[in-house]
């Protein structure tokens, strides 16, 4: 079998293998190979039917075994019916709050307080992510105590809220604050962790200055992690908020979802205290079908990582 003089190689790179091709056409196809290992996988997206099947029919079918298994105990009268009553008794008194619009003012009175403190939370947690991840000084100062402030019971908070700015809106704004800070700001921070090093150290060869570095850089790269910290922020804020309401209660703070169910707890009314139970989750499950998730397809899309659709 005839042999490749190695020297006569290094001279001459397309010198041709002997019993093989040239080795420019290997080189060739194992960087077409490697092209194609890094080009993102064919939208298979599928249609809207399908998606909305796979979305719709299995939580509906959730919630018809979980009502069907309500409905068996209640039969068997293991408890009273001040502790577990019938479905249809929670439908109703859900249903007469819908024709009486109480359910709408509910609803919209938690919502736009969420949504706004939401909104201050990511103003803050978004700049403060940055340094904290950024600025090694500030790290070690603060990075422990946002996450001793993320794993701290918000519903701490309100006492506190309450003595400080009394029972108005800025003590509900300033719960909301301080459980959606600490998650937004981590999530920055651990997205920022996972970024490759070679992206900041391209923006500084390419003469970024801090802030170009921190839009065009370090926000999309950290944009997964990111994500990720929004919607645990977005939580802590649902969560703070009903905490707020349940405790701080005053006529000019309206009536939320909090101060409906606290209602139904004073009232002795198990009916009111489901009903609301099931408002609030059914917000919680809706914010995140409404906003997260097409939020989070299509960062995931923009990536290639359609497998995960």
């Amino acid at each position: 079998m005839p042999q490749l003089d190695p020297a006569a190689w290094a001279a001459d790179p397309g010198t041709p293998v002997p019993g093989g091709s040239e080795p420019g056409a290997d080189l060739d196809r194992v960087g077409a190979g490697l092209d194609s290992l890094d080009a993102p996988v064919g939208d298979r997206r599928p249609g809207f039917w399908k998606r909305f099947a796979w979305g719709f029919l299995p939580p509906v079918g959730a919630l018809v075994l979980l009502v069907v298994v309500w409905q068996v105990l209640w039969a068997a009268a293991l408890w009273p019916e001040t502790q577990l009553p019938a479905p249809l008794a929670v439908w109703d008194e859900f249903w007469e709050r819908v024709v009486s619009g109480d359910v709408f003012e509910f609803v919209w009175t938690s919502v736009h307080r969420a949504a706004l403190g939401f909104v201050a939370g990511v103003l803050i947690g978004t700049p403060l992510g940055l340094v904290v991840a950024k600025v090694r000084i500030v790290r070690a100062a603060i990075g422990p105590l946002l996450s001793g402030l993320q794993s701290l019971p918000s519903v701490a908070w309100v006492p506190a809220a309450i003595l400080w700015f009394g029972i108005n809106d800025g003590a509900i704004y300033f719960v909301v604050l301080l459980g959606s800070v600490p998650s937004i700001a981590n999530g920055l921070v651990s997205g920022i962790d996972q970024i490759p090093p070679i992206l900041p150290r391209v923006g500084q060869v390419m003469g970024a200055n801090r802030f170009a570095a921190a839009r065009h850089i370090l926000l999309p790269a950290a944009l997964p992690g990111f994500l990720a910290g929004l919607k645990q922020g977005w939580a802590f804020s649902w969560r703070s908020l009903m905490a707020a309401e349940l405790i701080a209660l005053s006529p000019q703070l309206g009536v939320g979802l909090g101060a409906y169910l606290n209602q139904g707890s004073s009232l002795n009314s198990i009916e009111k205290v489901i009903a609301a139970i099931f408002l609030i989750l059914l917000v919680g499950v809706g914010i995140e079908l409404l906003v997260f998730r097409p939020l989070e397809r299509a960062v995931l899309r923009a990536r290639g990582l359609t497998s995960s659709l």
